[in-house]
């Protein structure tokens, strides 16, 4: 397996940044990341985990790493960091507010320019990940031995996807 470091920027993950109901598709960094495929699981953060992602942002606290599978020079698949990618990008786009010191509720568009900015400044840290199928599905189970445990039926979705999941 093939493994290279790249900074990219919360504007850049969230540039394109499309949730298709429908098919269950969610797309990001200017539609070239796959944030959900299909050996991926349902979003499953609640509103305090989601919600502690921008504030670790706000508040220049680093956030994990993020794995992406490098399919060509243009498409990436999300192997590891699909929750906070996504809480990130529905944060950037409108889909949530949160809280402030006051209680109030801050959505990104009403944030000043520069509390903006800071968000969309803010660097992430990914490796792209290159390799065969099986290289990709070991280094899959291998990232997710903490966080959010995934389940029996989750892990079988991994090792065996396909149209019919």
């Amino acid at each position: 397996m093939k493994i290279n470091y790249k900074e990219i920027t919360v504007k850049e993950l969230s540039e394109g940044f499309l949730e298709d109901k429908e098919t269950n598709g969610v797309v990001g960094y200017s539609g070239k990341l796959n944030i959900r495929p299909k050996y991926q699981r349902e979003f499953v953060y609640d509103d305090t985990k989601r919600n502690l992602v921008i504030d670790s942002i706000n508040n220049d606290y680093p956030i994990n790493v993020f794995y992406w599978v490098k399919n060509s020079d243009v498409d990436f698949e999300v192997l590891d960091g699909q929750q906070r990618s996504i809480s990130i990008c529905q944060y950037v786009n409108d889909y949530f507010s949160i809280k402030d010191k006051e209680g109030n509720d801050k959505y990104f568009h009403n944030l000043t320019s520069d509390e903006k900015n800071k968000i969309l400044e803010y660097k992430l840290s990914v490796y792209w990940c290159e390799g065969t199928d099986s290289e990709k599905l070991n280094w899959f189970r291998r990232i997710n031995v903490s966080g959010e445990p995934l389940n029996e039926q989750e892990m079988l979705n991994a090792t065996y996807s396909g149209t019919w999941l």
